[in-house]
């Protein structure tokens, strides 16, 4: 199985809406994952997502299915780190999460990391984890023991459009990357797309090879800007 993550187009956050920038990018994406071949498309109960999956479903001729606990992580990531005021541990500077040994910080302990543990950050990762197990079990693959069981091998092509906030949370637990290293080395642009694959090993287990993370070489095909996250143009 391939699982295509493909986070929102560019938003109106006011309105839950795609901003027309960010339906062209929506329209871009569809021709990406048209060429993809996508079986199945899911998506978070949120309207910029649910608009962003829009155009490829009507290419395809496809429903998309909501999944309610894909919505993005929103109150949980606040932290009053340093100044006392709540804002996004994703504004913070980088440097934050590597700093003063936090850069050796294990999974287990990531949580403990500068800023994110004045957060609920594990309480929002444990019900990602949770869930998205539930949906990868669906689709075929049981988690035990840090693998997958392949109950039923599956050859599709998935796409889940969501957010950047839960994507980088989800991508931590199914990569095993401890998630302050995620925070701070890893960022989604609008309509940006991960790739993982599980591959049906003999075995009878497999576990999620990331073959791509956040590409957007569909906005430059399309002739779109490539401002990343609408910041430096790459």
């Amino acid at each position: 199985m391939l699982l295509y993550i493909i986070r929102h187009g560019d938003p109106n956050y006011k309105t839950d809406s795609l901003t027309p920038r960010g339906q062209l990018q929506a329209e871009a994406v569809a021709k990406r994952l048209v060429a993809s071949g996508i079986d199945r498309i899911f998506t978070s109960p949120m309207g910029r997502a649910r608009q962003t999956a829009e155009p490829t479903c009507r290419a395809l001729g496809l429903d998309y299915t909501v999944e309610d606990w894909t919505h993005e992580i929103e109150d949980e990531r606040l932290t009053p780190y340093p100044d006392g005021k709540l804002k996004s541990i994703s504004v913070l500077p980088n440097t934050v999460f590597r700093e003063n040994g936090n850069v050796d910080l294990s999974y287990e302990d990531s949580f403990t990391c500068t800023g994110i543990n004045q957060t609920q950050m594990d309480k929002a990762v444990r019900f990602i984890e949770q869930h998205g197990d539930d949906f990868l079990e669906r689709l075929g693959y049981k988690k035990e023991n840090g693998v997958y069981r392949i109950l039923q091998p599956n050859e599709e092509r998935v796409a889940l459009f969501c957010h950047a906030a839960f994507s980088r949370a989800w991508l931590s637990t199914l990569l095993h990357v401890p998630l302050h290293l995620m925070w701070g080395s890893f960022i989604y642009t609008h309509t940006g797309v991960t790739v993982l694959h599980f591959k049906n090993y003999e075995s009878g287990f497999t576990a999620p090879r990331c073959l791509s993370f956040c590409d957007m070489s569909h906005l430059f095909a399309a002739g779109l800007d490539m401002k990343f996250d609408n910041g430096i143009e790459i």
